[in-house]
């Protein structure tokens, strides 16, 4: 029985890899709910940039059958037909035009985790800490009895 006790630093080393690993690997908790959070701002850039498309399409269908949205959108380009003519009047400011925005740029980060190597060394040292003690708390034993 005395030679098992020295198992359980092994044991206990292998248990903190384990949980480490579990929370905080490439593959744990911590790393899912980045993901999750990724994946959550993806679809909202989706969303935003489907109702953009349909008021695009929107803008265009317009444009092919409606006469009147052409010759609007038309003269705020600044073109006219022949017998209209622009009068700039100076001092009303300029007019801004509208641009089209096709969204955002929304780039997936990789999930932040803590390395395996690193998770090893921490339960190794977790390990051995546990080791040390115990053989030492023997080798009082022994000094104590001699």
């Amino acid at each position: 029985m005395n030679a098992a006790k020295y198992l359980v630093p092994l044991w206990i080393g292998v248990l903190i890899y384990a949980s480490l690993s579990l929370l905080f690997g490439a593959k744990g908790l911590s790393a899912h709910l980045q993901l999750e959070n990724e994946l959550k701002k993806q679809e909202a850039n989706m969303e935003e940039l489907i109702n953009i498309n349909r008021e695009l399409g929107n803008a265009v269908n317009s444009l092919l059958y409606d006469k009147d949205t052409l010759a609007v959108y038309a003269r705020g380009q600044g073109y006219a037909s022949e017998e209209e003519r622009f009068v700039r009047i100076v001092g009303l400011g300029v007019s801004k035009k509208s641009r089209t925005y096709a969204g955002d740029v929304v780039a997936a980060f990789a999930p932040q985790y803590t390395p395996d190597r690193i998770l090893r060394i921490i339960a190794l040292c977790a390990g051995f800490t546990i080791f040390i003690c115990i053989a030492l708390s023997d080798f009082r034993k022994f000094l104590r009895e001699r």
